[in-house]
């Protein structure tokens, strides 16, 4: 695709030892044309190591800092060297960088300003397990009730996002399983948020983070999030238009 926009990959790693290599290495066959930064997220493995060993483009994050941590270590980034779009990709394999061309479309185009990869509009490559799909379509339906709109693939975490965004982000992003509540705050600036389908597939090396337990966690934890950051831009614009008056 050709595009004068500045773009940055941001890959967020934390204990990714079996698969930064390989992610980052292909991400340079397959897209060159774009800058990547991958922040390491004080990994206790060997992650940085191979890092420094490969010379990738890398942040080192002296402490784990949690995946908004990461994310928004790496939108400060964009922000402070003038990019124009950036993406979200996760560092264990699961995103396909084949997909991100489309996924830029809509920011290009001037059609959306938040762009999320979604497994669920064409229900090809890897779905997730039927609980987690549950507890997705669980947030769906809740982001669907507080916001009016509706998207399907909730906790993806492949998205990208336009300049204004990246400033958004930089300054203000949710730390404890971001996704839903990201999207929710996206909405509440008044961005335009578009989904477009692409296949994912399971984790090449490692274990998920996520366990039965961090999911029940997860859940109450997201849904919370969800209700108070809907309330908290509700009361926000509220004071506004009491100030106009």
């Amino acid at each position: 695709m050709e595009q004068a926009e500045k773009v940055l990959i941001i890959i967020p790693a934390y204990n990714e030892s079996e698969n930064i290599e390989h992610v980052v290495k292909h991400m340079m066959e397959e897209a060159p044309q774009y800058d990547y930064l991958v922040i390491n997220d004080g990994s206790t493995d060997n992650t940085l190591e191979l890092c420094e060993n490969a010379h990738f483009s890398y942040l080192d994050l002296p402490i784990n800092m949690g995946i908004g941590g990461a994310v928004q270590a790496g939108y400060v980034y964009a922000r402070k060297n003038h990019y124009d779009i950036a993406v979200q990709m996760d560092g264990d394999g699961q995103h396909d960088i084949a997909y991100l061309d489309e996924m830029l479309r809509p920011i290009l185009n001037k059609e959306a300003d938040v762009v999320i990869g979604s497994r669920f509009l064409e229900k090809e490559g890897f779905q997730s397990s039927a609980g987690r799909r549950l507890g997705i379509n669980i947030l769906s339906g809740l982001i669907r009730l507080t916001t009016g709109q509706r998207i399907m693939d909730v906790t993806s975490g492949y998205r990208a996002v336009n300049r204004m965004f990246i400033d958004i982000y930089s300054k203000d992003y949710p730390t404890d399983y971001p996704e839903p509540e990201a999207i929710v705050a996206a909405i509440m600036h008044r961005g335009r948020v578009r989904e477009v389908p692409v296949q994912m597939r399971a984790r090449e090396g490692g274990t998920s983070s996520i366990t039965f337990k961090k999911s029940i966690y997860y859940m109450i934890k997201v849904t919370l999030a969800i209700l108070v950051c809907r309330l908290s831009y509700g009361v926000r614009r509220a004071r506004r238009m009491e100030n106009r008056v």
